[in-house]
């Protein structure tokens, strides 16, 4: 077993899934993947099962669930997942190439071997690394970032990005059952809960390309949750709310 695993949430990836996977598993550094199906009606699962039988017995896990539950359970579910068993490393990444799989050894060297609890992949602690995005969606996700940075003084200029590596402790203290947000803003409130506890973060510049194949599940709802999510998230540290887990 790797002491890191990468949790890829998957809704309708059929074109995608087996490319990230063996792409990730062709690494030097060995990575195991846990894949949150959330009832993908293009058969997304059974090709993740089929590698599980015929390649990737030992490396390659599924959970499946029923219906679209929202990006942020679907992590909370990978990060309990994870919890029960040995992992010291825990990661978030898509599965549709837009998280350049070669990044991963670099968020994990800045956790493991520079010391932070936490490291981002980030599209704008070096400028704007995005392509092919529409220029619409670029200027609203880079001030959605400097909103949040606004709102709550957080010191992480890709507070929306969603490749992420966790340091064990870090999903151990954090009370995960109250993290609120299922879209967008989850990742904001997860880089915030964090930087509020006290944990140490680092930014690792990313190329962010986006996806080539699928379909982008953005929508302007998510967004909203997000704009009005960040407020709340203020109000609640300052009311004292954000407290690590007690065990």
């Amino acid at each position: 077993m790797s002491d890191s695993i990468v949790i890829i949430p998957t809704y309708n990836e059929k074109e995608n899934i087996e490319n990230i996977i063996k792409a990730v598993f062709g690494l030097p550094k060995p990575f195991d993947i846990l894949v949150i199906d959330d009832g993908s009606p293009d058969g997304t699962a059974t090709i993740v099962r089929r590698l599980m039988e015929t390649e990737f017995s030992n490396r390659l896990f599924i959970e499946e669930r029923e219906g679209k539950l929202g990006l942020g359970t679907a992590y909370i579910h990978g990060f309990k997942w994870a919890l029960n068993r040995s992992y010291d490393y825990i990661f978030e990444m898509d599965a549709d190439f837009s998280h350049n799989p070669d990044d991963l050894p670099r968020l994990y060297s800045a956790c493991r071997d520079d010391g932070f609890d936490m490291s981002v992949g980030s599209r704008y602690c070096s400028g704007v690394n995005v392509v092919n995005w529409p220029m619409g969606r670029v200027l609203m996700s880079y001030f959605a970032s400097k909103y949040v940075q606004m709102i709550t003084n957080v010191n992480i200029k890709d507070t929306t990005a969603g490749f992420v590596c966790y340091r064990r402790k870090v999903l151990e203290t954090i009370n995960l059952d109250d993290i609120r947000f299922k879209g967008y803003a989850f990742q904001i409130e997860m880089k915030y809960t964090a930087y509020t506890l006290g944990f140490k973060i680092k930014e690792v510049s990313v190329i962010f390309v986006n996806r080539q194949l699928g379909t982008s599940k953005m929508n302007t709802s998510i967004f909203g949750e997000a704009f009005l999510g960040v407020i709340n998230l203020r109000w609640r540290k300052i009311l004292g709310k954000i407290k690590p887990k007690q065990l």
